[in-house]
C-alpha cells in the first residue's frame, strides 16, 4: 500500500511521525513523508521511506496556513497513494477532501486537542474557523488516533467519534550511545536536571525551573530545545546571574539529545493546567527520560499522575513556586537510596511502555 503522510511542521523533530512512518514501514507499506522547509531547517538524516518538504512564501500567521492547505492539497491531489496519513488539525482539510475526490482511506491522527492549545484562546476568531473545519469532517471519519484516553474521551463527547490512543512512546529500537558527562562538558560532581522539547512555551513550568536554580547549589539545570520563552529565560538567567546553573542547547537529532538525558539526574515536565489541552497533555518528553534511564519530576496533571502512579518512576510537584520544587529536588538528592529505587522503575518503564504494542491496535487498518 502506497501511504501519503502529510504534516506542517518541517519533519526535523516530530518523533510521532517519523516512529509511524517506520513503522507503516516495516509493515511493508510505501510510505511518503511530506512537510514543509523552513529557513533554518537542519539537514534530514537519510530515512528507508520516501521525504519531501515544500516551500511556501509564509512562515506562520493567517496567510502561512493558507498556503499550507492549497499546497497540501495540490500535493495530495497529484501524488498516487492508496491512502493518506494526516497529522493535526492544519492538515486534516486538504487530506480530507483528496481522499474524497479519490475515493481512498483516510487515518487522521491528532496530537492533541486542537483548538484547545492555548495559542489559540486569544485569538477567537481564528479559533473559531478551527473549529468548523474540525466540526464538519471529524464525525465523518472513520479512522482517528490521539495520544491519551483523556483527549480522546473529549473527541467523543464533542464528535461521538472514539479515537484509537497511541501514546507518544520512544520505540525499542533506538540504540542510545554510552557516553560520560566529560565527553559532553558537563559536571561529574553536579546535580543534573533536563527539561526538554520542541515546544518550550509559556505555562510549561520551564519559567519556575530556571527560577529555581536560585535555590540550589552544585546543580545544572539543561534546557533542550525550543519554544517561544527561551529568549526570555535567558535573559532571566542572565539577570539573576545563573549562568553557571542553566545550560541552553538547541534542537537536535533524537539520538544526540538523548545522549545527554542519560547523564542526567532527573528529568522534569511541568505543564501547568492553564488551559484544557494542557490539563490533559501526556508529553513526550516524560517517556523519553524513562527511555534514557532516568526518573522524573511531574506537575500533577491526569494523564501524568496516572503514569507516574502506574510505573513509580518519578515525583509528583502539587505546586509551581520555585522554592517547593528545590526543596523536592534538594529531598531526592540527599536520599540516594530513593534516587537509585527511582532510576530502577525508571528503567523497568521503558522496558514497560513500548510503541511496537501500542501501535498493534492500527495495524489492521493498514492490511
Amino acid at each position: 500500500m502506497r501511504v501519503s503522510m502529510v504534516v506542517s511542521n518541517d519533519l526535523a523533530s516530530d518523533q510521532r511521525v517519523l516512529k509511524m512512518c517506520h513503522t507503516l514501514h516495516q509493515w511493508g507499506h510505501q510510505v511518503h513523508l511530506c512537510g514543509r522547509l523552513r529557513k533554518h531547517s537542519p539537514a534530514l538524516p537519510k530515512y528507508p521511506f520516501q521525504t519531501q518538504r515544500i516551500s511556501l512564501l509564509f512562515e506562520s500567521g493567517p496567510l502561512f496556513y493558507i498556503a499550507l492547505q492549497c499546497r497540501l492539497f495540490v500535493h495530495l491531489l497529484f501524488s498516487h497513494q492508496d491512502a493518506i496519513h494526516a497529522n493535526d488539525l492544519d492538515t486534516l482539510l486538504p487530506a480530507w477532501l483528496v481522499s474524497k475526490i479519490k475515493g481512498i482511506q483516510l487515518v487522521y491522527d491528532t496530537h492533541e486537542y486542537f483548538t484547545g492549545v492555548p495559542e489559540l484562546s486569544k485569538r477567537p476568531i481564528i479559533r473559531k474557523i478551527w473549529r468548523t473545519v474540525e466540526s464538519f469532517i471529524f464525525p465523518r471519519l472513520e479512522k482517528v488516533i490521539t495520544v491519551n484516553q483523556s483527549i480522546a474521551a473529549l473527541y467523543e463527547h464533542d464528535y461521538q467519534v472514539l479515537p484509537k490512543v497511541i501514546r507518544n512512546i520512544p520505540s525499542g529500537q533506538m540504540h542510545v550511545q554510552a557516553v560520560e558527562r566529560k565527553q559532553l562538558q558537563l559536571p561529574d560532581d553536579y546535580f543534573i536536571m533536563v527539561l526538554q522539547g520542541n515546544g518550550i512555551n509559556v505555562d510549561r513550568g520551564a519559567e519556575e525551573a530556571v527560577a529555581m536554580m536560585q535555590h540550589l547549589e552544585n546543580a545544572l539545570l539543561l534546557i533542550i530545545g525550543s519554544g517561544d520563552i527561551i529568549q526570555q529565560l535567558k535573559q532571566y538567567v542572565k539577570e539573576y546571574r545563573l549562568e553557571n546553573k542553566v545550560r541552553f542547547l538547541p534542537r537536535m537529532p533524537y539520538s544526540e539529545m538523548l545522549e545527554y538525558t542519560t547523564l542526567c539526574d532527573i528529568g522534569l515536565s511541568l505543564d501547568k493546567d492553564s488551559n484544557i489541552n494542557y490539563r490533559y497533555s501526556l508529553p513526550n518528553k516524560l517517556f523519553d527520560y524513562f527511555r534514557a534511564g532516568i526518573p522524573v519530576l511531574v506537575s500533577d496533571l491526569p494523564e501524568v499522575r496516572k503514569i507516574i502512579e502506574e510505573s513509580g518512576a518519578g515525583l509528583i510537584s502539587h505546586s509551581h513556586k520555585p522554592e517547593l520544587l528545590a526543596e523536592i529536588i534538594s529531598g531526592l538528592r540527599s536520599d540516594i537510596e530513593r534516587l537509585k529505587l527511582l532510576r530502577s522503575k525508571a528503567q523497568q518503564a521503558s522496558a514497560r511502555y513500548n510503541w511496537d504494542s501500542e501501535v498493534q491496535c492500527i495495524r489492521a487498518w493498514y492490511q
